[in-house]
């Protein structure tokens, strides 16, 4: 009989859980070959705007193959609804029987791309953080810093947002986690102070240019995740010393790295993928003084990893 399980659920076993081993091994075996990814399915709407992806795939000889659908609605705020919503379904890879129905809202892509930002700081993040640039306000502007705790040690952020009731919901929230938070309208204010910088809008114009970015900095970019969608100056990619995509296949279609391809500021050749660059375990950064971005588009052995867990762990709970 198929399983079902609601956020309330599934959040009650992911609070205590860690999935970066688990999404680390994801994106090496994405790299090597082992995972079935097809292309994106994606619906975008206009009015109002917003946008759902489909995102499926296996790792060979695993148990399990799992389908998500995600959806960004970004007026939601206005209906007093979250943002995002979606579901994951895990299937039997032996006989396709659906074992699992995870109606977890949305909440596990956010956990999933919050991990991904956390495995990019690991190997990408300066030694010694200044300051945590942040641009937006919503969830992912939360998680983003939330799980890099164990990570940085640095408590100053500096928040770009387009609303100064926004930026002062974020600040109340974050400051009572212990942060020292600095808002702003200026995208300056935050590229002249910060050396991490996590950009998690779902802007259709870049928000920070090249003359901005000094020596040394870090960009984690997961907002563009759509052709559509860009959030830096695409020749920000062009003069980095480091260009890394979660996929190359998708980071020519979406995305930062899509984007700068297609203004002929960046090669594709240019670019390292994620997991090919953690299998060694060595950092990918070599030197404080390099310009870093990553560009997250979000990849379907993430979503898989994750289910895999999360049911693992209900199950055991249910046991």
């Amino acid at each position: 009989m198929t399983k079902i399980y609601t956020l309330d659920q599934i959040k009650s076993v992911v609070e205590t859980m860690n999935f970066s081993t688990a999404i680390e091994e994801g994106f090496v075996a994405y790299s090597k070959g082992r995972v079935i990814v097809p292309p994106v399915g994606e619906l975008i709407f206009e009015d109002p705007p917003g946008d759902t992806h489909i995102k499926y795939g296996y790792i060979k000889g695993d148990d399990y193959f799992v389908i998500k659908i995600a959806s960004g609605f970004y007026q939601n705020v206005k209906l007093n609804l979250p943002s995002s919503s979606g579901l994951m379904l895990v299937f039997s890879q032996k006989t396709g029987v659906l074992d699992t129905v995870l109606l977890d809202e949305g909440y596990l892509t956010n956990v999933r791309t919050a991990v991904a930002g956390e495995i990019v700081a690991k190997y990408m993040a300066p030694e010694n953080v200044s300051a945590i640039g942040v641009f937006g306000t919503g969830t992912m502007a939360r998680m983003q810093v939330q799980y890099l705790k164990s990570l940085i040690d640095c408590k100053r952020i500096i928040v770009w947002g387009r609303s100064e009731a926004s930026l002062q919901v974020y600040k109340d929230d974050m400051e009572t986690e212990g942060y020292d938070v600095q808002t702003t309208l200026v995208a300056s204010d935050v590229t002249e102070s910060s050396n991490l910088i996590l950009m998690t809008t779902p802007s259709i114009k870049p928000l920070i240019k090249i003359e901005q970015i000094k020596a040394g900095t870090h960009i984690t970019a997961m907002g563009s995740d759509t052709a559509e969608k860009q959030e830096i100056d695409s020749r920000i990619l062009g003069t980095a010393d480091i260009v890394v995509a979660d996929s190359l296949i998708q980071c020519q279609e979406r995305g930062e790295i899509y984007k700068a391809i297609s203004a002929h500021d960046l090669k594709l050749e240019q670019v390292i993928e994620l997991g090919s660059a953690i299998e060694s375990g060595n950092r990918i950064r070599t030197s404080d003084t390099q310009i870093t971005v990553a560009d997250l588009t979000g990849v379907a052995v993430q979503d898989v990893q994750i289910a895999k867990a999360v049911c693992t762990a209900l199950g055991n709970v249910e046991g």
